[in-house]
């Protein structure tokens, strides 16, 4: 069984960081100790605790290379439906702190 300390330490080969407002999103392609390649993504939200101090929440996927499509596939479909059925959302320009709108955020997606 491989523990998830044991897979953070692959090799980073890839990486690519998405801000959007008050989140960031890691994108991490990493190798294993086989040499196969699998995806970290993170996401990192800044926040305040009661007493003023600033810290980091973080949550993270594995994403192995047998369920790259799969994944892929749901994401689209998924982003399709809001297209469909939401095309209110994805009219409106939403400009991020990098100069990108939403509907280029997801497109890199």
């Amino acid at each position: 069984m491989t523990r998830e300390s044991d897979i953070d330490m692959g090799e980073k080969i890839y990486s690519n960081v998405v801000r959007a407002g008050k989140r960031t999103y890691f994108f991490d392609v990493k190798t294993t100790r086989g040499n196969d390649c699998y995806l970290t993504i993170t996401e990192s939200r800044k926040k305040t605790d009661k007493d003023g101090n600033v810290f980091f929440d973080k949550h993270k996927i594995h994403l192995y290379k047998e369920d790259f499509q799969k994944y892929a596939d749901g994401l689209n479909d998924a982003v399709n439906y809001i297209r469909k059925n939401r095309p209110d959302i994805f009219e409106q320009t939403f400009e991020s702190s990098n100069g990108f709108s939403i509907d280029e955020e997801f497109d890199k997606l």
